[in-house]
């Protein structure tokens, strides 16, 4: 091989793509127009569903209401490009959400202020009229301050004002147990996504601390329930509530698990919704791709992979998992995850498969769920996941997810 041969061998080994570097995707004709068909029976249903009396989704005449599920629905319209603000269902969930807004800058109903907000700013965020923008200015700033930080509002029940090394750091919760929590979380780092706030603003900083603490691996997180823990994967919580400062909380309860030493303990059990959000909030805040935390959370989701259950929880969360699921691997950007030889495979499908199209995949499994009305069906009941339109909403955004 002559030098300008081996100079050009060098050039496409760096060009061509990795493990680490994220490739566009590439979805096969026969997933894409089964996913469209599903998109197109979703919106159906849900705009058969909106209140014609407010314009909004799932609404409660005797309260109180949570705007946040038509700022799911109004979301997973908005990504289809055939839809604009200019339609009449969209405009009228857009007004709904707006008539919820308060004085301090939230978007909710006198309950959940931080899962509202967020999730009607991610809706709202997508509109251009100056109404909707306006609103997305007023809440940001509202949802940083229930961000248990050095700058937090002091309330007793929402948040409180912690330092850097209190286990509630850089956390966010709904306010019923006094302690923050990873769903919130979620939804709080993807309200800033959208919104454009940048990778390096403090409070996407600050919520990497509160995923280092939950994440179950010794060598990222320092927390006395990670000891010795090597699964990588996400728990639900810092704390049970107030009172069990640093305890630890999963909603997948413990598992026994071999310790580096070769002892076994019991220890909090991973689950596949918290560790695909925790994944994705690490990608929004630009984490690299080779961090040791970014890296232990993919090999956990790679060990686990499955569209068939949310893993370490089976069916609870399952429509919530997809969402998850379908946007972290999207940010992600690779068409392939590693997974068990035999995850989810075909009866006919090699044994020995190295990796599955989770695009493809997941859009055959969300098939196999939607009802003759266009409607998914419910699984199971907890976390408000026997709500058609809610459910619906989730695998929805999942599918425009995997179609953009």
């Amino acid at each position: 091989m002559n030098r300008i041969q081996s100079t050009l061998v060098a050039i496409l080994a760096l060009l061509a793509p990795s493990a680490l570097t994220p490739r566009a995707s590439a979805l096969d004709d026969a997933s894409r127009q089964t996913a469209q068909r599903l998109i197109d029976r979703s919106i159906a249903f849900l705009r058969a569903q909106q209140d014609p009396a407010t314009g909004g989704w799932a609404v409660n005449p005797q309260g109180p209401n949570y705007p946040a599920i038509t700022g799911l629905v109004v979301t997973g319209m908005l990504m289809d490009p055939r839809i604009d603000c200019a339609d009449e269902s969209v405009a009228k969930g857009v007004g709904f959400m707006l008539s919820f807004q308060q004085p301090d800058g939230g978007i909710y109903d006198r309950v959940l202020p931080s899962y509202n907000t967020a999730l009607c700013v991610s809706a709202l965020a997508r509109c251009e009229s100056d109404p909707a923008q306006a609103a997305v200015r007023g809440a940001v700033p509202f949802l940083r301050s229930l961000q248990w930080s050095e700058d937090s509002l002091d309330l007793p029940e929402e948040t409180q004002k912690v330092g850097p090394d209190h286990p509630f750091y850089g956390g966010v919760g709904y306010g019923r147990h006094g302690r923050p929590d990873n769903s919130n979380l979620n939804v709080f780092v993807q309200a800033l996504h959208d919104a454009g706030v940048p990778a390096s603003d403090p409070a996407l900083q600050r919520a990497l601390v509160f995923l280092r603490r939950t994440q179950m691996d010794d060598r990222v997180n320092e927390m006395p329930y990670a000891q010795g823990s090597r699964q990588g994967g996400f728990v639900y919580a810092t704390s049970e509530n107030k009172e069990t400062l640093g305890s630890g909380q999963s909603m997948a309860g413990t598992m026994d698990e071999s310790l580096p030493d070769g002892t076994t303990a019991s220890r909090l059990r991973c689950y596949g919704s918290m560790t695909y959000a925790g994944f994705k909030a690490m990608i929004y805040a630009d984490l690299k791709r080779d961090d040791p935390r970014v890296r232990a959370a993919y090999d956990w989701l790679s060990r686990n992979y499955t569209v068939k259950e949310n893993p370490g929880v089976g069916t609870d969360g399952l429509y919530y998992y997809y969402l998850t699921m379908a946007r972290a691997l999207a940010a992600w950007g690779e068409e392939q995850i590693p997974a068990p030889p035999d995850a989810d495979a075909a009866p006919d499908a090699p044994t020995d498969a190295p990796s599955r199209d989770w695009r493809a995949d997941l859009i055959a499994q969300l098939a196999t769920l939607q009802t003759e009305d266009g409607s998914f069906r419910p699984v199971d009941d907890r976390w408000m996941e026997d709500n058609p339109v809610l459910i619906t909403a989730y695998a929805l955004i999942a599918l425009q997810e995997m179609t953009r």
